[in-house]
């Protein structure tokens, strides 16, 4: 089977890690150059963006970190992993409705302040804080800023105190965090109850499959099809078009004068074409010069 290049988003499945996902679908796409952009919770599901091939090197330059999700949580509770799959901690009495949930997102919007949960993969001195949970050490975190683009109530079961929101929010945030920090400035605490990543790098759920679907296309022959090119990850950047010559010398790491190049930025990065507008790699702009920051295409 001939390499596979391109991305593939997968609607995960509960209960599945993100790397669960990735070895299943080297099994079934018959490679091993498979990563993927954003790493979501066993009890998480949905956009998950894969790249195969060439594309994994794509998953640290994507310009879109931003993501978007829909958090069901219930008021009452609180668990060492903020979420229902936790031991329970404390239960508390509610006497928030939905008018007082509504009122209490309006502190979580724009810029704030969050503290990682000790459930996370982030590493502190060599170690990441969920293996230092599991052992039942407590260690201090740092608050970190986080941005919260959108944050929307859509959901309310007053008579069991479970509520739904929809999250635009920026890179790094702990929506398990932010559910249990809205859970604390009510006065009884909250435990998220399910989570669905509804954007990712860009892409929607409308850009997924399951990896059932997966498994069917690779049998038939036709997974290869199913595959966005890598171009689709960098929509949002500016973009140039380069000559034949042109695209010769960028291919090589030769810088190209700007004063050439119909170039739309004079600083950041930009995504570079070349004949018949076929996706090269990034560039940006230094000194006057066009810089290749990555390359793509292996042929012209």
């Amino acid at each position: 089977m001939a390499e596979l290049n391109g991305i593939l988003c997968i609607d995960k499945p509960q209960d599945f890690t993100s790397f669960d996902v990735v070895a299943k679908m080297r099994g079934i796409a018959k490679t091993k150059k498979i990563g993927h952009a954003g790493t979501l919770d066993p009890m998480a599901t949905g956009v998950l963006p894969l790249f195969f091939g060439r594309a994994t090197k794509a998953c640290d330059l994507l310009p879109r970190q931003d993501k978007a999700y829909r958090a069901s949580f219930r008021l009452g509770q609180t668990t060492d992993t903020q979420d229902c799959t936790g031991t329970l901690l404390e239960t508390r009495p509610v006497k928030a409705g939905k008018k007082e949930v509504e009122e209490a997102l309006a502190a979580f919007r724009g810029e704030i302040q969050q503290i990682p949960p000790m459930y996370s993969a982030i590493k502190m001195d060599g170690k990441r804080l969920y293996e230092l949970a599991r052992q039942g050490i407590q260690v201090e975190r740092k608050p970190r800023p986080v941005t919260i683009h959108q944050l929307e109530l859509t959901g309310a079961e007053e008579s069991s105190h479970t509520y739904t929101i929809e999250v635009h929010c920026s890179k790094g945030t702990y929506i398990r965090s932010l559910v249990a920090d809205i859970g604390e400035a009510l006065g009884c605490g909250a435990v998220m109850t399910a989570l669905r990543r509804t954007m990712a790098a860009g892409f929607t759920l409308e850009s997924c499959i399951t990896l059932e679907q997966a498994q069917e296309l690779a049998g038939e022959g036709d997974l290869e099809q199913q595959l966005l090119p890598v171009e689709r990850g960098f929509e949002s950047l500016p973009k140039v078009f380069l000559s034949a010559g042109q695209t010769r010398l960028f291919r090589n790491g030769v810088r190209l004068d700007l004063d050439r190049i119909s170039c739309p930025i004079s600083e950041g990065q930009t995504a570079v074409y070349g004949p018949e507008s076929q996706f090269l790699g990034l560039a940006s702009p230094t000194e006057g010069q066009l810089k290749l920051v990555k390359l793509f295409a292996l042929e012209v």
